[in-house]
């Protein structure tokens, strides 16, 4: 994910410093939750909302493809 994070972050060209303020934290604390990819999913979507964009959580199933 945080990964993920990081490259919607340069297409919004928002900085990690931004993002922080807007989820209400320090930019340290956001680049230690980016290093150990430590997010729950409440703050994905508060995350994707700030990016403009829709979090997704979904389990794929490997044999058929199938999204849960």
């Amino acid at each position: 994910m945080s990964e993920k994070i990081r490259i919607a972050l340069v297409k919004r060209k928002i900085s990690i410093t931004e993002l922080a303020t807007n989820l209400g934290t320090t930019q340290s604390n956001l680049s230690n939750k980016l290093k150990r990819d430590n997010f729950s999913e409440k703050e994905l979507t508060q995350i994707a909302d700030i990016l403009n964009c829709d979090f997704k959580g979904l389990f794929v199933m490997r044999d058929t493809g199938e999204e849960i």
